[in-house]
């Protein structure tokens, strides 16, 4: 058997991946519990194929399926994969872009008499508490901002 053949073979077959449904949800069952790249989400895929984690699959019936972990099965899982984790991808990257135009939307339609800096939270902060005669009112971060961040964006 040709070394170069066999490696010829198995990526011609990556190139025809069925994308059976199951086989797919498969992958994002795997790729939901551990949100990692290719090397390491095969290692989980692997780890919930032993322990029949999805639906009570086992390797024998993931392989039905259309999941092999075998060497030349391989290039087919990885393209399978690398669809799954960029559908995850354009998924955050449009969650994220959502949550920007509706902080942008919220900023827009603050009141024209309020101050949108959050100098005013400073304000009531310092009028709570005695100050020194020296401190200065320093204004606060913009919300909008804060906001996003803790979003994950």
């Amino acid at each position: 058997m040709d070394p170069t053949r066999a490696s010829e073979r198995a990526f011609a077959a990556a190139a025809e991946v069925r994308s059976e449904p199951e086989a797919i949800e498969f992958v994002r069952f795997c790729y939901r519990r551990r949100r990692v790249g290719w090397p390491e989400l095969y290692d989980e895929m692997c780890a919930v194929a032993g322990r029949g984690l999805y639906q009570g699959y086992g390797p024998e019936e993931l392989s039905a399926i259309g999941i092999g972990f075998g060497l030349f099965q391989m290039p087919a899982l990885a393209v399978l994969v690398s669809r799954v984790v960029a559908e995850d991808v354009d998924r955050r990257r449009r969650t994220a872009a959502a949550i920007r135009a509706s902080l942008i939307g919220t900023d827009a339609e603050a009141p024209t008499g309020a101050p949108t800096d959050g100098s005013h939270v400073a304000a009531n902060a310092t009028q709570d508490h005695p100050t020194d005669a020296g401190a200065t009112d320093v204004a606060g971060p913009d919300f909008g901002v804060v906001r996003l961040a803790a979003a994950g964006a």
